[in-house]
This record gives structure tokens, sequence and C-alpha cells, in this order.
């Protein structure tokens, strides 16, 4: 999971001419904790970013005005930087004056300069031509050729590939953009047209990286898309032009409302920063720095620019540098890797041998008679899957004409009542070819969420629980539907995001805990929540046998008893014990389980759990504690799949809710009898694992003994380990 962390400024931002608005930087380049800051006029400044201090300042004079970054020497410790287009001036960080370093002058302007370590800078000119640093400095009025005619150049580049430079340029042409790769040892020049969409959207920004000799260009569009391109590296010898087709990677859609990116930076492969503003209903225009998940196409930190912004934005390490107002901040982020565990915190922790696929008889279904459904998706249950069939094929053609699209169910959404939305929605899902599936649901998810906002009478129930069994819509599609169910105390509702959304916000999972919690058994045994409630029925009920001698994971009764620490806890003369019997009724359990088995990250999670009134805490242990017994018992729970639960679930939930209430639950004198018990839970698993080690020292000790082999002789060898 993204998020933002501190941020400061590094400096102010210089106004525009006649005190206008702020200019926002020409460039900036990071290296660790320096940045070299190039502002749209004369000066270029080197800063120290933990120290937000200057460490050099250095103008060009009067009537002189800086065109290209400035960009850093590694190897030599120098900087460059191109002034009147044509002017390089070279000096070095001691340098105090500004007029004395060396200068030279091109015969063609200079559109910027690319430098990597380890590599001669290139120098790329306004016509298309790229050079080497030394080869310029050599012979500086060499004649410059234009590969590009009436073309101008937007968006340069330059990766490292098998250890030598590749410099990477976009042009536009009358709304046409081309792609120029120039290769060296051997110079080769390839030249792609980038595919052409809509006329009325154009690129805004771009960012590309290298991975396995192929660039991935993203491009960020004024619609609010982001596209991708794969650029290959090894190409053939034919000098056609090649067209390069792009994809949609992401709509950056926050609650309905396109946010209309204008910069665009790649943190990793799997997420990306953009900078732009958010259109709202009331035509008040708010720009936002964000962080986008790629991979899972989910927005995953947000934080509001009040003051306005230039829309630049440079990444470099674990920093975004953000134009802010009159001011350049410094906003530190972290980014896991994009992988599903890492993205939505704690996992369900379910095993490959443990997942559970429901099977279907395709013989019996006709090929037209399913509704889409995505690759690895799950079929619904019986009785839900019926609703999602299509119309049979007798209905034909009569059945594709009267389909709806999009636009339409939205228009149905706004004013018409909610039987007539059900069954529109339900004609909707029938659309086998639908286009956009994921982002038409998102849309008509948003717009049932922001009707049930303003009419408070208006609760279509079944069709949402219809809308989450598709399995395409998350939380971060639309923040307010959990919000909704929670405001309507609708539990099953609830029970199905929890278990299908992998984006849902501590803050609201510990809402849902506090609303099962706060329900009552009676108030819940309407429900029908899945059929571990049949399980956990019988084990409300009876008492599974136990045999007190035989050692499961650590735990015994005998050890207990031997182990307690109240004399007036462990006597044997009691007939049952209460942490046997489940706390919670068989639907509460239920939902509960859902709990458990929800993503969270621990961080975020234990400020929320402190929320909880005792008496909930107090319920939830026990209920923790019956689970753990269960868990520890010589027979397996037979749980469902989808809702059992594991030990280090349950022994994760149990740490923060003690580490959230620990005081309180210290003082509840009810509690007194839970923690001990609790508290001799873990002394049969330290006695466990104690011994494991003497087991483990043991034969480690003997793996170094030196025996010699003497096969004419019998011995019996006897081994005493403790």
């Amino acid at each position: 999971m993204a998020a933002f962390c501190e941020e400061f400024t590094l400096c102010a931002l210089g106004g525009g001419g006649g005190g206008g608005p702020p200019q926002g930087p020409l460039w900036l380049e990071a290296d660790g904790d320096r940045a070299l800051l190039t502002d749209r006029g004369k000066t270029v400044t080197l800063y120290k970013v933990s120290d937000q201090k200057p460490l050099g300042c250095w103008s060009v004079k009067e009537g002189q005005i800086i065109t290209s970054p400035a960009v850093h020497i590694f190897e030599t410790g120098e900087f460059i930087v191109v002034r009147d287009d044509k002017v390089l001036q070279i000096w070095k960080e001691d340098d105090p004056n500004f007029d004395r370093i060396f200068k030279a002058t091109l015969s063609s302007d200079v559109y910027r300069i690319h430098s990597l370590p380890h590599t001669e800078p290139l120098v790329l000119f306004k016509g298309g031509a790229v050079k080497r640093l030394d080869t310029l400095l050599a012979a500086p009025q060499q004649e410059i050729e234009n590969i590009i005619s009436n073309e101008v150049i937007r968006w340069s580049e330059i990766f490292m590939d098998v250890q030598q430079p590749v410099l990477m340029f976009i042009t536009e042409q009358d709304g046409n953009c081309f792609l120029y790769v120039h290769h060296y040892n051997p110079y080769i020049l390839h030249k792609f047209k980038l595919e052409q969409g809509d006329e009325s959207f154009l690129p805004l920004s771009f960012g590309a990286y290298l991975k396995d000799k192929v660039v991935t260009l993203l491009s960020l569009y004024s619609d609010g898309c982001v596209y991708k391109i794969s650029v290959p590296l090894q190409q053939s010898g034919s000098e056609e032009e090649q067209i390069l087709s792009k994809s949609l990677l992401i709509r950056l859609a926050v609650s309905g409302s396109i946010l209309k990116g204008t910069s665009i930076a790649i943190l990793d492969k799997d997420h990306i920063a953009i900078v732009g503003c958010l259109d709202s209903p009331n035509s008040d225009v708010r720009e936002y720095i964000s962080i986008w998940n790629i991979m899972f196409q989910t927005l995953q930190a947000s934080k509001e620019l009040p003051h306005g912004t230039t829309q630049q934005c440079w990444c470099y390490g674990d920093r975004l540098f953000v134009t802010h107002g009159k001011e350049l901040k410094v906003i530190l982020y972290k980014c896991k890797t994009s992988s599903l565990a890492a993205a939505i915190g704690k996992t369900k922790g379910m095993q490959v041998s443990e997942r559970k696929t429901l099977s279907v008889n395709w013989n019996m279904l006709q090929e037209d008679d399913l509704m889409y459904i995505q690759p690895d998706q799950s079929v619904p249950a019986k009785d839900e899957f019926k609703r999602l069939l299509r119309p049979k094929r007798s209905m034909g053609a009569k059945a594709q004409l009267e389909s709806l699209t999009v636009e339409q169910l939205l228009l149905t959404i706004k004013d018409s009542s909610q039987n007539e939305i059900e069954e529109k929605v339900v004609k909707f899902l029938s659309n086998t070819r639908m286009p956009n599936f994921q982002t038409s649901l998102e849309c008509i998810v948003s717009a049932l969420v922001n009707r049930c906002k303003t009419e408070p009478t208006f609760y279509p129930s079944a069709c949402l629980v219809q809308l989450i069994q598709t399995q395409g819509v998350s939380y971060s599609m639309c923040p307010g539907l959990m919000a909704v169910a929670l405001e309507k105390t609708d539990v099953h509702l609830l029970q199905l995001c929890l278990q299908q959304f992998p984006d849902i916000p501590e803050a609201i999972t510990c809402a849902c805990l506090r609303t099962f919690l706060k329900l009552g058994d009676e108030h819940l045994k309407e429900m029908n929540l899945g059929s571990v409630a049949d399980y956990a029925d019988d084990a409300h009920h009876s008492k599974v046998e136990k045999q007190p001698k035989v050692i499961q994971n650590g735990f015994s009764s005998e050890l207990l008893e031997e182990d307690g620490c109240d004399t007036e806890l462990t006597q044997k003369s009691h007939a049952t014990d209460a942490s046997e019997l489940c706390p919670v009724g068989p639907q509460k359990a239920t939902l509960l389980n859902s709990i458990l088995r929800s993503a969270y990250s621990e961080t975020f999670l234990l400020p929320h759990l402190k929320d909880l009134s005792a008496d909930q805490v107090i319920l939830f242990l026990r209920y923790l504690q019956y689970l753990y017994m269960k868990c520890n018992e010589e027979a397996t729970t037979d749980f469902p799949e989808i809702f059992s639960v594991s030990i280090n679930q349950i022994m994760d939930w149990m740490c923060l809710l003690l580490d959230a209430h620990f005081t309180v639950v210290v003082m509840l004198p009810e509690a007194r009898k839970l923690l001990s018990e609790l508290h001799k839970f873990v002394r049969a698993q330290v006695r466990l694992c104690s011994e494991l080690n003497k087991i483990e020292g043991s034969l480690k000790e003997l793996q170094r003994l030196k025996h010699s082999k003497d096969d004419s002789l019998y011995s019996i060898e006897v081994l005493k380990l403790f």
C-alpha cells in the first residue's frame, strides 16, 4: 500500500513578471540529499534537501536567460547549463564567479542536456540531433543536422541499456505525436508514430521506464486517462514508419468525478503519482496530488493542494517535489511491493491447498446463457447464479434490442422507483458484450450511493448486492458504499464487502466490527449469512469431546492446570469450561469471522480499535478465545473455506485488542479469569517451543559427531536427548 508521509518546504518560488503569480521551475534534478533547481529566468541553485538550505547559487547576467535545465556531471563534479539557446556554461561547486566560468557557443539551438552516471552527457538539439558533450566541446561550431522538420519536441528521457545510453524524445506536429529512439555503438535511429485516438483529447505528460529491453511509456491525456505504450529497443532493419498502439492503463476517477491530471511521475513499475484538478459538482475546482496503483487500478493516497500548483511534479528516491502556491514542497512517500499481499496489508492467509474452487457443469448451460465473468472469478452460489443468467436464447433479438446502455440506466437511477431500478439493473447485467464493464459498474454504484445520500428513504439493498456479486467493484471505486451500508445497518451487504473488497480502510473495518458487536443475536437470527452459521450453532449448543492426555500444538488441559497461576481457576471439579461454548450466536460468529479475515495494516488499525467499548472488547476477546480453543483441539474445525480463520489471524487480533485496551481490560473484574486463561495459553505455547528448541539443539549436536564406520561390528547405541 502506498501512502504519503511527512512533508516540508524546500524553498520559495519566484513570481512572474510584474509581480504576477509564481512560475514553476524550469526543471529539478536530485541526487541523494542534494537537489539542483533551475528556474525559468536567471538562477541555478543547489540545495541540501534534509536541511532545506542552499549550498550554492549561480545567476546569469542581465539580458541573458537560461533556456535549458542545469545538469550535474557525476564523474567530474561539474555542472552544465545552456543559456540563450546556444551557449554552454560549465562550472564546479566551488566556482564563486559565474562570469568567469567556461563557455562554448554552439551552432544550433539546444533543447536539453541529459546525463547518467559513468556516461558522457548527451546534448539533444531542437532539430532532433543528439551529440556527445565531449564531441561538441572539441568543435563547438560544427554543423548540426536537422532530423525533424516542422515538429516540436515535447518530452525527452535517457536510459541505460547494456552499458550504452539510449535517448528517446517525443515530437508533435498537427496533433500527431512521433517517438524517436537514438542508440549508440552502433548509432541507430528509429522513428515511431504514436497511435492517435480521439482528437479532442491531447497528451499532457509522459513518463517511461526500461525493463528487459522494453521501454514502457506512460502517457497522461486530458480526459483523465493514462495509456501504456510498449517500445521494444531491439528493432529490425526496416525503414518503414511503425505505429505504436496504446492501451488504456487506468482511468483517474474519484467518486464518479474525473481527475484531470496534468503531470505524471513514475514511482515504480506499479505506482504513479498524478498532479491534477478535480471538478466538483458545485464547480469548485480543487487540485490534488495522488498516488495510484496501476496494477490493481486503485487510488492509494491523495493530498489536496489548496494554494494551487503549477502542475509540476518530480520523483527522486522516496521524495516527491511538487510546486504548491509560492513554495516548492517535498513530500515523502512509501510504496510497498505491488503484490496483492503488500497492496492490502494483512491478507487472509489462505494456503494454495486450502482454496476451494466451485465447479460448473458447462454441459447444462448454453453458450450464451452466462453473463460476463472476469478471469479467475468465482461462480456465485446456486440461488444467486440464477439471477445473473442471461435471458434464454428463445428471446433472441428482442432481448438484444432491449439491452440498456450505461447512460440510460443512470437516467433511470435519478428519478425512478426502487423496483424499476432493480429490474433495469438485472437487465443491464444480462448484457454479455458490455464494453468497459468495470467502469460501467463504478458509475452505476456511485449513482445509487449518491441518491441514497440525498434521499434517505431510498435504499436498493438487493440491487447493490447484485452489483457487488459481479466482483467488479472495489472500495476505491466507490468509498461511500460501505458508509451508507453502515448507516442503514445492512450487515449482509457489509459482509459481502468484507469478503470481496481487498482495499477497505482500517477505519471502515473497525466501524463494521463495532456494528457487528452491538447487534443482538435475536436481531441477526432472521438473516442468511452463510453455511458457517450452522456449524457455529452446533458448537454453541454442544460440547466437543476432549482428550486431555493428547497434546495438540502445545495445548493440554493438564498442562494448563499444572501451570495455572490461580488455584481457584484450575480446580478439576468444574464440569464445563466456559471457553468451550461460543459466546456469540451463529450469525454474529459469521460476521466476526469476516472481520478476522479482512485485510489490514497493524499501524493503521490499532488507533481505531481504541474506539471499542469495554463490553465489546471483552465479548470479542471471549470469541477469540473460543476460536483459539477450537483450533487447538485434536479434531480440526470444519468451517467452509471462505469463512475459516487461522491460528495466526486469531492471535494477531487478540494481541491488537490487548495492546489497544490493556489498561481497561486489566481494571475490569470480569476480565480477570479471561486474562488468566489467555496467559496459560501463552505459557503452553512457550513450553512447547522450549522443548522443540532442546530437540533441535540435540539433533544439531549429533550431526557434529563423527563416528568411525566398521561394518564388521554390531552395536546398539542409546541416545539421551534430555
